[in-house]
């Protein structure tokens, strides 16, 4: 089973979705880009998936038209802006899902306050993700 999975820049939700996707299930194919695409990965982002035991620093951040061409089972946006922006795979795609989740990478505040909704999305990204898993994708391997 081929999932991708969409973000606006793939530097911080979508690589979260990314690394608990595949913890779930290592045999499945999970692969996440960006509509803008910014090239790195957050590092906060990274910080708070290490902190749960997920490896995500040699993840990349990919420009969506790396995988215009291949055929997913599910294509899963993760943001407003991506999910505007993903007609694209209409044809290649047997599943297309919205899952929408705040960006924590624009909070302003306190290094505290930023790190504590780094946590916050992260756990909502898991929660929403293994429930999918466990409904969606369990099932049908």
């Amino acid at each position: 089973m081929k999932i991708l999975i969409l973000c606006t820049g793939n530097s911080c939700r979508s690589q979260m979705a990314h690394g608990f996707m595949q913890s779930f299930n290592k045999d499945i194919f999970v692969r996440s880009a960006g509509t803008e695409a910014s090239g790195k990965l957050n590092p906060t982002a990274v910080k708070a998936m290490k902190e749960v035991g997920i490896d995500i620093r040699d993840h990349t951040s990919d420009p969506v038209e790396k995988y215009l061409g291949d055929e997913w089972y599910y294509v899963i946006t993760v943001c407003g802006g991506a999910n505007e922006a993903c007609p694209a795979f209409i044809g290649n795609v047997k599943h297309r899902l919205h899952m929408g989740f705040d960006d924590p990478s624009h909070v302003i505040g306190t290094d505290e306050f930023i790190w504590s909704e780094f946590i916050r999305v992260r756990d909502e990204i898991k929660a929403d993700f293994s429930k999918f898993y466990d409904e969606q994708i369990k099932p049908k391997i």
